[in-house]
């Protein structure tokens, strides 16, 4: 798995070329604390640490560090934008149709992409995002 490039927020972010903050850094931490956070919960992990960082501040960041590799965006279908700090590994996920709990999963076959297409159009293939839906385990129980 890989959850960052070192254990340093600030360093990672100077290395990816980013203006290093405190609201940046905590925003970097709260991601890589977190588990597919979307933006709210991050800016409120954010304002815990550091006191008062905008929204729009939130999703600058959030689309500076996604651009430079530092977080991957994920949409699962229906669902808003969440983020994580596994990156580079070309991991897939699993997503619950019920309680919206979204978790990770390695790899299918193979290295990366995991997947090939049946016809790709001419494409290079250089990854697969994809996620597999059903039930958690916890929405199982209180199903039955």
């Amino acid at each position: 798995m890989t959850e960052s490039r070192t254990p340093n927020p600030a360093a990672d972010l100077r290395d990816a070329g980013l203006r290093v903050t405190a609201a940046r850094v905590a925003i970097l931490e709260a991601v890589r604390a977190g588990d597919h956070l979307g933006v709210d919960a991050i800016a409120g992990n954010a304002r815990d640490r550091v006191g008062h960082v905008s929204l729009q501040a939130v999703y600058e960041a959030l689309h500076a560090m996604t651009a430079a590799g530092l977080v991957r965006r994920i949409e699962p279908a229906g669902s808003p934008a969440r983020f994580e700090g596994r990156v580079g590994d070309n991991h897939h996920h699993l997503a619950c149709r019920s309680c919206g709990t979204v978790t990770d999963v390695d790899c299918v076959v193979g290295h990366a992409p995991c997947l090939r297409p049946a016809g790709d159009a001419g494409f290079l293939v250089e990854e697969a995002e994809v996620t597999f839906w059903g039930l958690c385990p916890g929405c199982r129980s209180r199903s039955r």
